[in-house]
């Protein structure tokens, strides 16, 4: 099995450094790691670029112009580009434990999709470990939400039920799928604009697909920085495409990686 880790991102280079620091320590390496920028600065590409030695993975940095949030559209963008059997998709603003990769990894099986948690660094932490670029955080420091979550305890996800339903604890910042099962619901949807449960869609129309659920209990640890949560706006527009998706157990999205 072939793997790619997905990361997206935008402007924040402090973070960005944390993130490909901890790729660099992972375990197991995924084959590829292709980065979705969202229309970043040019000094995101030279971050980028300075890592490419030193991660053992050929890296890849797909950019779009800066035109608002388009996280689904430079999502789609990239899975086009993207040749592994399977993805493990994280966000620009979390630190990897060591053996990330290899949980997901380790937990893949076929018509299933996994989902793990992460524990939040508060926000005086989060100001150290930018400070100091620390990725060595453990499930005991202080400043940490939910702490134990940290703890990793591989057997708990062995035991952990596949489900066919949605998880209100899915995240998309910690989930991965096989490249396939992503293509046949036609991507992300892109009628997300700006902030949305575009994550949540997508996995609902997995799940439509018979793509079954399974979360990753104790394990795919990640810490997720803090940082000022943009405005939500109007979700209107995204809480009815989600309820439609849900109501009618559509599969396929019109405006997703191809036009239909």
């Amino acid at each position: 099995m072939t793997t790619t880790l997905l990361l997206t991102t935008y402007n924040w280079t402090d973070a960005l450094n944390l993130v490909l620091k901890s790729i660099k320590r992972q375990s197991k390496m995924p084959d590829v790691i292709v980065i979705a920028d969202d229309g970043s600065r040019q000094d995101t590409k030279e971050l980028i670029d300075s890592f490419r030695a030193q991660i053992k993975a050929p890296i890849h940095h797909i950019w779009q112009k800066d035109d608002g949030f388009r996280k689904t559209k430079i999502l789609n963008k990239a899975f086009k580009q993207i040749d592994t059997d399977y993805i493990i998709q994280i966000d620009g603003d979390v630190i990897l434990h060591k053996h990330f990769v290899k949980d997901h990894f380790n937990n893949a099986e076929k018509d299933m999709f996994l989902f793990g948690s992460r524990v939040s660094i508060t926000e005086d932490l989060s100001k150290q470990v930018i400070a100091k670029q620390n990725i060595n955080i453990k499930w005991f420091n202080k400043g940490l939400l939910r702490g134990k979550r940290a703890l990793r305890i591989t057997a708990l996800t062995k035991i952990s039920k596949q489900k066919g339903k949605n998880s209100s604890k899915l995240r998309g910042c910690n989930m991965s799928f096989w490249l396939a099962d992503a293509i046949a619901i036609n991507g992300y949807n892109e009628d997300f604009i700006g902030w949305g449960y575009e994550d949540y869609n997508f996995a609902q129309r997995l799940i439509n697909n018979g793509v079954l659920a399974k979360r990753l209990k104790q394990t795919a640890i990640q810490f997720h920085i803090y940082h000022n949560e943009a405005p939500k706006g109007d979700t209107t527009i995204g809480d009815n495409i989600q309820n439609k998706t849900m109501k009618d157990k559509e599969t396929v999205c019109k405006n997703g990686i191809e036009k239909l």
